[in-house]
């Protein structure tokens, strides 16, 4: 009874050490921290910078302006010129316009002076043609006898007045006139006769638009005129068209130009992720240059655990591997996933986290784990800076923990 006593308190202190050297020996991380990437809002120009009141670790969310810069000295130099040449190029339009305008007024009163004159014209060639026809009709009552011989010596102009060689065919042309006709009535009919068929073929060529006087093309002052400013008024149409062109080239430029000029002129600075203020760089009213910080502001949607590990611990982990993390104060495990192994040596990386190792972790390897569980485990849905421990191994009381 006493052997078996001793036996059970052996294995009791057997275990009791398995699990302690377990617990401390698992792989576990000396220590643990959540943290995540900072990011620096920098002025996009140059200018004066308007911060409003906001305390350090205050909540942003994406798409609030933070800040905003004003240059109240931009360039607007190459917006006035586009301004000015469009100024002038609608001048240019607008005179055009009135020339045309001008122009088709005096047309339409030379159209009317025109038509008219051709009306007067053709009316008088009427007239003169009446009585013509009349002398005619008197001069054939008085030898009424010689009448039919008269008649039978007009001649007939044939359809093409010239030869095939291009002479002119006179024979044709020459009548022949019978003696016993007194001479003087025959030239008083014949050129009675001449009168009519010249003012016919006036009359003819008056009703289309042609005034034929002594031979040649009587054309009014007003049709003269008026076909020079029809010449003039489609050439006005042209470059008035030329001018719509470039006033709406310029007016897209001017557009373009006044968006640079806004965008130079004042920016505001909006944030692209939910975080916090982490750290104000400038003080509202200050004179910046481009490119300058004005704040630097707590990524919380890229949290990670960084953490440090012996170097037998470390030398047994992979990328990718399965880890543990399990915030101080709290006994639950979220699981999460090995990301990287940076070693010893480590402080560069953390230039851009916004918590920076210790030097006890520097002394040790350090090792960064992706825990995507870790927004939604508190009501702190940006945990930075929140200790733990993270664990690479299985440990002799993970099972009492699962109960738990």
């Amino acid at each position: 009874m006493r052997l078996t006593r001793i036996l059970i308190g052996g294995l009791l202190i057997v275990a009791a050490i398995w699990v302690i050297v377990g617990e401390r020996l698992g792989g576990t991380s000396a220590n643990a921290m959540v943290n995540a990437r900072l990011a620096t809002l920098r002025s996009p120009i140059a200018g004066i910078v308007t911060i409003p009141d906001m305390a350090l670790g205050a909540t942003v969310r994406r798409g609030d302006e933070l800040a905003s810069v004003a240059d109240p000295q931009v360039d607007r130099i190459r917006h006035n010129d586009l301004v000015l040449q469009w100024q002038n190029v609608q001048s240019e339009r607008d005179r055009l316009r009135d020339l045309m305008t001008e122009t088709k007024q005096v047309m339409e009163r030379l159209a009317v002076r025109a038509a008219t004159f051709e009306r007067g014209k053709t009316r008088e060639v009427e007239i003169r043609l009446i009585h013509a026809r009349s002398r005619l009709a008197l001069l054939q009552r008085e030898a009424p006898e010689h009448a039919a011989q008269l008649a039978a010596v007009v001649p007939q102009l044939p359809a093409d007045p010239r030869g095939r060689d291009g002479a002119t065919s006179d024979a044709a042309a020459v009548p022949l006139i019978p003696e016993e006709i007194p001479t003087e009535l025959a030239l008083a009919i014949e050129h009675a006769r001449e009168e009519v068929g010249v003012l016919e073929t006036a009359l003819a060529a008056a009703r289309d638009g042609v005034h034929l006087v002594d031979g040649f093309n009587d054309a009014p002052f007003a049709s003269q005129r008026l076909a020079e400013l029809r010449a003039r008024h489609d050439a006005l149409e042209a470059d008035h068209a030329s001018q719509v062109r470039q006033v709406r080239a310029l007016a897209a430029r001017i557009t373009e130009e006044r968006v640079s000029v806004n965008r130079l002129a004042e920016a505001p600075l909006a944030t692209t992720f939910d975080g916090r203020m982490w750290e104000a760089l400038a003080h509202d009213g200050e004179n910046l240059q481009r490119g300058d910080a004005v704040m630097r502001l707590l990524d919380c949607e890229s949290l990670i655990v960084t953490g440090s590990v012996s170097e037998g611990v470390y030398n047994r982990l992979r990328p990718g591997d399965a880890a543990q993390f399990r915030l101080t104060g709290s006994g639950e495990l979220i699981e999460g996933t090995v990301e990287r192994l940076a070693g010893s040596g480590a402080a560069s990386l953390y230039d851009t986290l916004a918590i920076a190792p210790s030097g006890e972790h520097l002394e040790r390897y350090d090792v960064a784990v992706s825990v995507p569980g870790l927004a939604g485990l508190t009501d702190d849905h940006c945990p930075v800076g929140r200790t733990g421990r993270l664990f690479f191994e299985s440990r002799p009381l993970d099972w009492l923990r699962d109960l738990l």
